[in-house]
């Protein structure tokens, strides 16, 4: 049966880098999400619900994404999301990153050259949780509504969310060690890569890990903060190797993971030292299958995107929709990476990341 498995999960990884025709000819919809109850809350009760995209719309719109950066396959998979939706429903679309999470004033200057030149809805994609929180509310007030979706905002004036609960996929990592290492089976030491110290989703996703594995004997001995680019994590995994020589776990972002599989290599350590993402990339899947990280919440980012679009539209043509919605979550691990539906969350291996839609 484990021989079964494993081909295949060769088999998938196959089809991923094979090319994008899977990806494409599958239809998205229907699908499951979650809906907050009042929104905007992630402590709101919630409901699940199947999720149907609206028709064309029925006259030229054009939408403005803006992204804190292109620099990991996550947000390639988010581009993917959008750009394949925007066309899908014959959707002008600019799309704008920002270049990594320290430009907090770049992105804003984006979006605001963005609207002048006519886009009708912002989909934003958040440095900062509350950095940007002036110009939505600026935006709301000229009509131009915020679609909040994959980071999270704290304000209020966003007009819907595309967006699961990062505490919970911060949770979905720490429950999988925890788990493993309940009160008395034996300390266990774990060095935590959050991502960028301000973002959004980084301060839930901590504020998720932390919880889920206190009471166990999951000791996180160092946390280290930094944006997602592999360089930068990359050192942080080295300094906190270089600190501390016991580790059990390694725990963090993609590119933490990533990163880590590397160093754990050339240190001889691989055996000795296991790897967590909290989100799930390519790499990460392809990692699992190999057996060199142990397991990935998947938020489903291309469902998110593809729904910030459909929002977009049905906010732009006054028709009903769900203000804040989430795909469920999903962990993958080595046992189930076979059957998980991987273009939900990620790109396929030819796509290059597309800025603009006619």
């Amino acid at each position: 049966m484990k021989l079964n498995n494993t081909l295949a999960c060769v088999a998938a990884i196959a089809c991923l880098f094979a090319g994008s025709a899977l990806a494409t000819d599958k239809s998205w919809f229907p699908v499951d999400v979650e809906s907050w109850n009042p929104p905007f809350d992630m402590n709101s009760a919630r409901t699940t619900v199947q999720y149907t995209p609206t028709g064309k719309p029925a006259a030229p719109l054009n939408i403005c994404v803006s992204v804190p950066h292109m620099k990991d396959a996550y947000w390639v998979a988010v581009d993917y999301g959008v750009t394949q939706e925007a066309k899908r429903q014959s959707v002008q679309m600019t799309v704008l990153e920002a270049g990594g999470y320290t430009n907090l004033a770049k992105q804003i200057s984006q979006i605001e050259d963005c609207v002048a030149s006519g886009a009708q809805a912002v989909i934003l994609g958040a440095i900062s949780a509350d950095g940007l929180n002036n110009l939505i509310k600026e935006l709301s007030s000229q009509g131009i509504p915020v679609i909040d979706f994959m980071n999270g905002v704290t304000s209020k004036d966003v007009a819907a969310k595309s967006l699961v609960s990062f505490r919970e996929m911060g949770a979905g990592a720490g429950t999988y060690i925890a788990r493993k290492h309940p009160t008395g089976s034996g300390k266990v030491k774990v060095a935590w890569f959050p991502g960028p110290a301000g973002a959004g989703w980084v301060e839930a996703g901590n504020q998720g890990f932390l919880k889920a594995v206190d009471g166990s004997d999951v000791d996180v001995v160092d946390t280290r903060y930094g944006d997602t680019g592999k360089e930068v994590q990359l050192k942080l995994v080295e300094d906190a190797l270089q600190a501390n020589s016991d580790l059990t776990y390694i725990v963090g972002t993609a590119p933490t993971a990533e990163a880590a599989i590397e160093v754990l290599k050339q240190r001889g350590l691989t055996d000795k030292v296991k790897v967590i993402s909290y989100y799930i990339t390519p790499s990460i899947y392809e990692g699992i299958v190999k057996k060199e990280i142990l397991a990935a919440p998947s938020d489903l980012a291309v469902i998110q995107a593809r729904i910030a679009v459909d929002q977009a539209i049905r906010i732009l043509e006054d028709k009903d929709y769900i203000r804040h919605a989430g795909p469920k979550l999903a962990v993958v691990d080595q046992e189930n990476a076979a059957s998980f539906d991987l273009y939900s969350s990620v790109a396929p291996a030819d796509f290059k990341p597309v800025f603009t839609v006619e």
